[in-house]
């Protein structure tokens, strides 16, 4: 791909955001050393990585930072609460703005939103709240299901569900994370993710990353254990399939109120249908993170993506 234009002045003082309170602390600290390692590289000799905690807007205040560059996974960093944060601080950060952040953080929220566009296919799903009968709400959906909290990523308290006697431990394991659990449909068929990208106001998709794990979903040993999962870029899809899941993945951030970057999930069952099931605002960055793979199979290297993520940073998103 083409130089990318370096939007931000090199002199600028930029906090690389990483870690948190979240059971995804490490991975954003993984992610957060690599983004830093760009920004160096990359001339921007003023970067820091700080620690986030719940001393971080002292921390950013007395650091007197011109950007932030999130690099957070989970509660905290993912949701919203952190983009408020720099909103009130009037720091211009990277990524999605406080709204969309807090609606793909839940699982259920967006659900609802991307359902406003007939033409981002979606799996067959309830909400239960904690308190109501997990039994009686799923009576209408066809096992196998899977388990999901509303709130976390990496696969936290997720489990595959194949039948309604292993329902009630299901819900249990779940409702350690979050108290709302969405109870989804399984989707007959392969995992496959894209990241959107932003530049000059104009969003586009990566290549498609098709992932075939050896376990019999993609969990979280899958996700961060290298060798668990074989990874096809690009995707085993014929060329009109190629143009539909990157025309959906496009609609889903764009209907979701994203900014700068994302990575849609799909599964794409064996009827052909590209069902959403989610938009992650802040993937993982780290060196066998799906982003920067799906980015290079384009032409766009590590340090380009980490450049046209900075290129996006501003305020009142």
């Amino acid at each position: 791909m083409q130089n990318i234009v370096q939007k931000i002045n090199k002199e600028a003082k930029i906090a690389v955001l990483c870690g948190g309170m979240s059971s995804e602390a490490e991975i954003s600290r993984r992610s957060g050393k690599g983004c830093f390692a760009a920004l160096q590289r990359l001339g921007y000799k003023n970067s820091e990585l700080v620690e986030v905690d719940e001393n971080i807007a002292q921390k950013l205040k007395e650091g007197k930072y011109d950007y932030a560059y999130t690099v957070l996974h989970g509660k905290y960093g993912e949701d919203g609460c952190i983009q408020g944060i720099l909103e009130i601080l009037k720091i211009p950060y990277t990524g999605c703005g406080v709204m969309a952040s807090a609606i793909c953080m839940n699982k259920e929220f967006t659900k609802r939103i991307l359902s406003t566009c007939p033409d981002i296919p979606l799996a067959k799903s309830t909400f239960v709240q904690k308190g109501e009968d997990v039994m009686e709400k799923t009576r209408e959906l066809q096992f196998p299901v899977f388990t999901k909290p509303v709130c976390e990523g990496s696969s936290f308290g997720m489990t595959k569900v194949n039948s309604k006697e292993e329902l009630k431990a299901a819900y249990e394991e779940a409702i350690k994370y979050n108290d709302d659990v969405l109870i989804e449909e399984f989707i007959d068929g392969v995992f496959m993710t894209v990241g959107v990208l932003e530049q000059d106001g104009e969003a586009f998709a990566t290549e498609i990353l098709e992932i075939r794990t050896k376990h019999e979903w993609y969990d979280y040993e899958s996700k961060y254990t290298p060798g668990m999962s074989e990874f096809i870029l690009p995707a085993a899809l014929d060329e009109s399939q190629t143009k539909k899941v990157k025309e959906i993945a496009v609609k889903a951030h764009k209907t979701a109120g994203c900014n700068g970057f994302s990575r849609v999930d799909f599964m794409v069952g064996k009827n052909g249908i590209p069902y959403v099931i989610e938009i992650n605002t802040s993937p993982g960055m780290t060196d066998t993170s799906d982003l920067p793979a799906q980015a290079k199979a384009m032409g766009i290297s590590y340090d380009q993506l980490v450049q046209i993520i900075l290129n996006g940073a501003g305020l009142n998103k």
